[in-house]
This record gives structure tokens, C-alpha cells and sequence, in this order.
């Protein structure tokens, strides 16, 4: 059976996501990160970035959500586009482009708003400024076709609405209004039964909620580690 590396945060959600609309069998192994789960040398052997999510299917091994997405897109032929060239072109770069902008965009405006030890008004502005950027060039894509790739509920909308249902979180309270067309395709994906059941898969597992000494070196290795 697959087994699914997870914890709460937006990428393995992802991961779950797929899986509940698939309807795949999967063993879901929580991955505490405020505790340092992802630096254990059992699951740097799976995952040497120490990042969650990750998958084991049979001899294959694939972190990262895009590629983990991917992935189970076409071991199962489903949620993919047209098998085209342009439909398939299309598919990888938002893939990419959630990969390579929203995700670590977002990621990083979270943490300079609320878990970096100073306020840097610059970093917060940097990160906000290009994260809102990105959701921008969603939200228009949307405003001229229901989902990412067109008529069709794709892979790119699963990673698409990851992140972005924490919208408020990654840009402030009110945030919404900036992104109807993108609100619109997350509420509907959030109402899905398969999300349903994704949404409540951190709640098998009592995750550490603490953001105490520990869970800081763990999750920030920075702060108590210099690079030279």
C-alpha cells in the first residue's frame, strides 16, 4: 500500500486531496515538524530536503507536492488534461509555476508576518508584494475559464488551491476581495467531499501546536545554526 508522509501544512494537504479523489489506498504516516519528525534519519532517507509531503509506492520514492501530484496523476490517468502537447505543456508550467512562485512565496510571506524573530518591514512587503502578484495572474486566468486548464478539474487545481485557501493568512484579513474568480474555484473544490476528507486528516494524528524553543530549531534551523 502507498504510504503518505503528512503533516497539517498546505502541501501535504495537497497530497490528501488527490488521494480522497482518487479514491487510492493510502497508509498516512504523520510527520511531526514541530517535534523535528523530519530530520529523523528514517525519513531523511526518504526525504533528504526534510520537507514534508512525501510518498512511498512500492520501490518508488517522490517528494515534493508538484511532482508527488504529477506523479499520481499519471500512475492513475486521472485528473490530467487533454493528452496533447499544448494541453500537457499548459499542465507543467502552472505546475511550475506553483511550485517555483506561489508555494515559496506564500510560504515566505507567512513567515515573515508571523513567526520571523523581527519585523522587517522590507521582507514582509517582499514576499507579500510577489505573492499577491502570483494570486493576481491566477485570478485572472480564472476569470476567463472555470478551472486552471479550462472546462476540467485538473491536478494544477488541486496544487492551485493548496495554498491559496490560506489566503488570509499569507496577505491579511480582507484579502479575498482582491481574487473573486480564484475564491470562487476554492470554495467549490473546498465543498468537495474529497476535501472534506483531506481537511480532516491532520485530526488522526495530535500534531504539536506549540511554537517553543524546540519546535523553532526545528522547523527554523536557521536561528541556531550560522552559515559561514
Amino acid at each position: 500500500m502507498l504510504k503518505f508522509y503528512y503533516s497539517a501544512a498546505p502541501n501535504p494537504t495537497k497530497i490528501a486531496l488527490f488521494l480522497e479523489e482518487a479514491g487510492l489506498p493510502y497508509e498516512g504516516i504523520p510527520v511531526d515538524t514541530r517535534k523535528g519528525d523530519q530530520h529523523k534519519p528514517e525519513y531523511l532517507a526518504i526525504n533528504p530536503n526534510a520537507k514534508v509531503p512525501a510518498i512511498v509506492d512500492g520501490d518508488a520514492v517522490v517528494f515534493d507536492s508538484s511532482a508527488i501530484l504529477i506523479y499520481l496523476a499519471e500512475k492513475t490517468g486521472k485528473f490530467l488534461p487533454a493528452n496533447t502537447p499544448k494541453a500537457r505543456g499548459e499542465m507543467l508550467s502552472w505546475m511550475m509555476f506553483v511550485a517555483s512562485g506561489v508555494g515559496p512565496y506564500s510560504g515566505q510571506s507567512v513567515h515573515f508576518r508571523n513567526y520571523a524573530p523581527e519585523k522587517l518591514p522590507y521582507a514582509i512587503n517582499r514576499y507579500a508584494f510577489e505573492a499577491q502578484r502570483h494570486f493576481g495572474i491566477i485570478d485572472a486566468r480564472l476569470a476567463k475559464q472555470k478551472y486552471m486548464l479550462g472546462d476540467t478539474y485538473t491536478i494544477v487545481d488541486m496544487n492551485v488551491w493548496g495554498w491559496s485557501r490560506l489566503i488570509p493568512n499569507i496577505l491579511g484579513e480582507g484579502a479575498w476581495a482582491k481574487f473573486p474568480n480564484l475564491k470562487r474555484m476554492v470554495d467549490e473544490i473546498s465543498a468537495r467531499p474529497a476535501a472534506q476528507r483531506a481537511l480532516t486528516l491532520k485530526d488522526k494524528h495530535k500534531f504539536k501546536t506549540e511554537m517553543d524553543d524546540v519546535a523553532l530549531k526545528a522547523m527554523f534551523g536557521h536561528l541556531s545554526e550560522k552559515v559561514a
